[in-house]
């Protein structure tokens, strides 16, 4: 029983293994690099949402180079924008989000190295931005698009001056948009519409975020791509399931955009106002759109329409405060929790208490190790119990095994009186491991998820948490490696505790399960040199416990 228990075991984590290191190592780019240009038009509900920005004059120019951030914003005047978090600008042609740069984080950890980019405006290398206007299906109406200039009131935005962008069609209708910047990345976009013409006017509310993904090779372990909460349900939809056909969705609330590892982009829903949502492809550029509830504006009056524009990182703290304080339903989704939600997150809140305690999160992990052993202590106990039990009768299993060898059934139940005269109970040394499973894939999710980690040190080398061990085998041997085999200090480490900790355990009797077992330290060593560091260090301290906790029992046990 005990060794079914174990094989049972033994294929449940090597399933577990075998799918999450195909979608590491094999994981490739979602969505392939595209030429960079301006999005074509996109319809929705008879009416266009985007712009090309004089496409048709260019069809049969040569492509255009690509371009800097910088040479962009001299074609086209930005209004800059500026709080403690972010800078960047808004274009004054089309009134368009653009430009944002995150002041917190850097793109790599050398010196000097540039803020994250978050928005990138068109014609750059990879396009990224939000807009926000009207729609009519009167193609008589003169609306603003993505080619009107607007007139500016404000030399800039910040927390304490929202930026007033104003324009006239010329034809009794005058646009106001008013952009409004927290201290953090959230924006507040309010778009009124004075009617000065003899009759009523009926129009839909609109906004669009368009972009050209960047590679990424994560997409099977923290989802990127298209996310959005329409009526309390979560939708991800990743880049490739697109590219045929788009996704439409009716929803009154909740939010939507687009989702990266740390960073995602969203437009937050009217609760009170029905709309329309749709996510699209159309060869080049992916867009998340919607259309909001028509709104009848009567002559000689004035109405409006807001939503929320969230650009920024995913830190935890502020997206719970934002959905606390705002009504965003499930804006905490926005963070791929995964499937052990309840875990995750308490784990993530508990990580970052203990950091915030303490001062360094490598720290933070092997306290936290710690303090989940404890909590384990009681039914780790037990089974330790047990398992010292087992490796003490092994002699008599093997003479059993030897005694009725031709006869399984009667082993079965010789076995099984053996456990009973000796008050052992073989399941219970599982049960620690199936606990920990959940536990071991909740804290790979944290570690894979939060920003709070990302780029955070330890200790010696240890410079990222978040991400492998990057003291290699070929780094301190001069060797030539293959990839697959050149892993770090820390999981050569951790691998060195399994094999301690395996010994102190009852082998299996079984001479083939036994030779499986051996070589799962090996295994787990080389599988876990391509995980984050942060993981590997836990799993070292927490198995360096299991043995100080299982030595100490097999001692008490001895006669």
């Amino acid at each position: 029983m005990k060794d079914e228990l174990k094989s049972f075991y033994t294929a449940v984590l090597l399933s577990l293994v075998i799918i999450f290191a195909t979608n590491y190592f094999f994981a490739v780019p979602e969505q392939e690099e595209l030429a960079a240009k301006e999005p074509e038009v996109a319809v929705v509900k008879d009416v266009e949402i985007g712009a090309n920005e004089e496409a048709d004059a260019k069809k049969d120019e040569a492509e255009e180079p690509v371009l800097s951030a910088a040479e962009v914003m001299e074609e086209n005047p930005h209004v800059m924008l500026e709080n403690q978090v972010i800078s960047g600008s808004i274009r004054i042609k089309g009134a368009r989000i653009d430009n944002l740069w995150l002041k917190k984080y850097k793109q790599t950890m050398e010196e000097n190295s540039p803020d994250v980019e978050l928005l990138s405006p068109a014609k750059t290398k990879n396009p990224y931005y939000a807009e926000f206007g009207w729609l009519s299906s009167d193609k008589s109406f003169k609306l603003p698009d993505a080619n009107t200039v607007w007139n500016v009131k404000g030399k800039s935005l910040s927390p304490a001056a929202p930026l007033v962008l104003e324009w006239d069609n010329g034809e009794g209708l005058r646009f106001i948009t008013k952009i409004a910047l927290d201290e953090n990345y959230m924006f507040t976009v309010t778009q009124a519409i004075e009617n000065n013409t003899d009759s009523d006017v009926l129009l839909f509310p609109y906004g669009v975020i368009a972009r050209k993904p960047q590679q990424s090779g994560l997409a099977s372990v923290v989802h990127e791509g298209l996310i959005g909460v329409f009526n309390d349900k979560l939708e991800e939809v990743k880049y490739k399931d697109l590219a045929k056909k788009q996704k439409e969705f009716e929803t009154s609330g909740g939010w939507f955009g687009f989702s990266d590892r740390y960073w995602f982009s969203s437009v937050i829903l009217d609760n009170n106002s029905p709309a329309k949502v749709k996510f699209s492809n159309n060869g080049e550029f992916y867009q998340a759109d919607f259309v909001g509830d028509a709104i009848n504006i009567a002559s000689g009056s004035t109405a409006q329409s807001q939503n929320l524009f969230y650009a920024g990182a995913k830190e935890i703290k502020l997206i719970d405060n934002y959905a606390k304080n705002l009504n965003i339903k499930k804006f905490d989704l926005a963070v791929d929790f995964g499937w052990y939600y309840f875990l995750t997150k308490p784990f993530f809140y508990i990580l970052d208490y203990l950091y915030n305690l303490i001062g360094n999160m490598g720290w933070a992990i092997l306290l936290f190790a710690a303090l989940l052993r404890l909590a384990m202590f009681p039914i780790a106990n037990k089974s330790y119990e047990n398992m010292a039990k087992m490796k003490k009768i092994q002699p008599k299993l093997k003479e059993l095994q030897e005694k009725f060898a031709a006869d399984k059934v009667k082993l079965q139940q010789e076995t099984l009186l053996l456990y009973q005269k000796e008050k052992i109970n073989p399941a219970s040394g599982c049960l620690p491991m199936f606990i920990q499973i959940p536990v071991f894939f909740s804290l790979y999710k944290v570690l894979n998820i939060a920003i709070e980690i990302r780029q955070a040190p330890f200790i010696g080398w240890i410079k990222d948490l978040s991400a492998p061990d990057p003291l290699l085998i070929s780094d301190w041997t001069g060797l030539p490696v293959p990839s697959v085999l050149n892993i770090g200090v820390w999981p050569i480490i951790m691998g060195l505790t399994m094999y301690i900790q395996q010994k102190l355990s009852p082998a299996p009797t079984n001479k083939d399960q036994a030779r499986a077992f051996a070589l799962m330290p090996l295994i787990f060593m080389f599988m876990m040199g391509h995980f984050a560091s942060g993981l590997v260090i836990y799993w070292s301290f927490s198995n360096l416990l299991s043995i100080i906790q299982q030595r100490a029992i097999i001692i008490k046990n001895k006669d």
